[in-house]
């Protein structure tokens, strides 16, 4: 994780983060802790809190824009681990929240 975003953490808290259901523990393979996400679709999950408005992941920990960190960052979904800082999704989040762009 980048100093950036450990300062940042708006995009937790602007976009639904939703995966393949397989990504989670309930799957052999998966790692993302199924109590912490809800069903979108018959085969997708979103991390909970990133299905309703206001937006924040409930795995977001601290406050956005000052010291965040994110409590299953080992075990977080390949929609997190794709997503890159100084992006334009990742402005767009920034600036939701008040924040300049990287």
């Amino acid at each position: 994780m980048s100093e950036a975003c450990q300062h940042c953490g708006a995009c937790c808290a602007a976009f639904r983060v939703s995966f393949y259901w397989a990504e989670t523990d309930a799957h052999p393979e998966g790692s993302v802790p199924h109590g912490l996400t809800v069903p979108v679709s018959p085969h997708h999950a979103a991390m909970r809190g990133t299905e309703r408005v206001p937006v924040r992941c409930v795995a977001l920990e601290g406050e956005v824009g000052r010291s965040v960190a994110c409590s299953i960052y080992a075990q977080r979904s390949s929609t997190c681990r794709e997503f890159d800082a100084g992006t334009q999704r990742c402005n767009d989040a920034r600036a939701r929240h008040g924040l300049p762009p990287l």
